[in-house]
């Protein structure tokens, strides 16, 4: 029988917050283990709620929910969207530049198959949320990863992101709040890459999916808010701020000169008809959401269920020998770094393989997020405090034990 194989267009592509870790993981769970995961940012399963307008409002509208919507959603999710843009201080987003989509990965990928032709080149943060990795690859494009500096707070490196821009690169993509390393990225650095796409006529992509999970009284600024003429494409959802992962309600808009984008706008349009629309009733969960009471601020603020476990999760992860980490400023993890001379460690994904198979605890290492080097990794903060101290402990462990046997 004739071998069937995948596609040669996935042989570069990687994504290792469901990847092989995973697959052990489950394996582990199907032998009755009890699993203590900090490897992905699903707030329910934590008891995370979404809020109860929303749910409602949604359920409210199933019955006009059956049918097909247009093809860039729902008009009273779309107002709603584009009067938030308003607030945020973005000028010309207009109903016509507002698509909806299952979650804003669904619109991140069809962004970039809209842009890039084969051997295009996309500039990428590092570490990066690999799905826009992934999706460039797909797309026939090359990922370009730009460094972000651990030494100056994970922010990026503007000298390299130049260095890195060559007649191939179509456009640049700003992870702000970060996933994974939960920075916010200061104006100054914005503005400066808002030149940088300006003298280069580049696109930017700016993921803000964690643009209301900000902690410490940090602000946060809207990428497109910086120009009127650098064409930006702007993604979020409900899945983090309003705890709705599995409603698969996200959003793109697009701002800036649309006059010089028109051929790629009408690629857009082209693929938001081919899928026909996104999962209607969860758009009519948009309106509620943005123009509700924003429960996230009750989370985020000092005594706030997520501000106690980010302290609670720093503390703890900085107290063992050899793990330094940034603090996270938003979203729902933190990139810890893993002292070379203390774990000489060659394969991360073996190294949290094994980590898992001794303590029960999940985790992703740095490399998932197309870090180069084997000495970080992500975790999710989200589980309640008696758990979140029981899994770093066991971490704490195990790295004790790595320690002692390599001395």
């Amino acid at each position: 029988m004739k071998t069937i194989r995948k596609s040669s267009k996935l042989a570069h592509v990687l994504y290792d917050i469901r990847g092989p870790i995973m697959e052990r993981a489950k394996q582990m769970e199907e032998e009755g283990q009890k699993l203590i995961k900090l490897n992905i940012g699903n707030l329910a399963a934590f008891g995370f709620d979404a809020p109860e307008e929303v749910q409602q409002d949604m359920i409210r509208n199933l019955p006009n929910s059956a049918g097909y919507s247009d093809s860039k959603g729902i008009f009273a999710a779309r107002k709603a969207i584009m009067h938030y843009t308003q607030t945020q201080g973005v000028q010309g987003v207009t109903l016509d530049d507002v698509y909806l989509g299952n979650g804003a990965s669904d619109l991140i990928a069809m962004a970039t198959n809209a842009l890039l032709d084969d051997g295009d080149e996309l500039l990428l943060p590092a570490p990066d949320y690999p799905l826009w990795t992934a999706v460039a690859t797909l797309s026939g494009g090359k990922p370009v990863h730009y460094l972000c500096d651990e030494n100056q707070g994970w922010i990026p490196d503007l000298a390299d992101i130049r260095a890195k821009i060559t007649p191939r690169t179509k456009g640049i993509v700003i992870i702000n709040p970060n996933n994974p390393t939960g920075v916010v990225y200061p104006d100054a650095v914005l503005q400066d890459i808002v030149t940088l796409a300006r003298e280069h006529n580049l696109v930017i992509l700016a993921d803000e999916v964690y643009d209301k999970v900000l902690y410490d009284d940090v602000k946060h600024t809207a990428m497109a808010s910086l120009s009127t003429d650098v064409l930006t494409l702007t993604f979020n959802s409900l899945s983090k701020s309003y705890r709705a992962c599995g409603y698969r309600a996200g959003w793109m808009t697009v701002s800036g000169d649309k006059r010089a984008a028109r051929d790629y706008i009408d690629g857009l349009d082209m693929l938001a008809n081919m899928k026909l629309c996104a999962n209607v009733p969860g758009q009519w969960a948009i309106q509620t959401a943005l123009g509700g009471y924003q429960s996230i601020n009750d989370l985020v603020r000092e005594g706030g269920r997520l501000r106690r476990q980010r302290d609670l999760a720093y503390e703890l992860i900085t107290a063992i020998p050899g793990v330094t980490c940034v603090k996270p400023q938003a979203a729902l993890y933190m990139f810890p770094r893993l002292d070379p001379d203390v774990y000489p460690i060659k394969d991360d994904r073996q190294f949290f393989l094994e980590m898992l198979e001794a303590t029960r605890v999940m985790l992703v290492q740095g490399t998932g997020f197309n870090w180069a080097s084997p000495d970080h990794f992500r975790m999710v903060f989200l589980p309640h405090e008696p758990d979140l101290r029981e899994a770093i402990g066991r971490v704490a462990g195990f790295l004790k034990a790595y320690r002692e046997g390599v001395s």
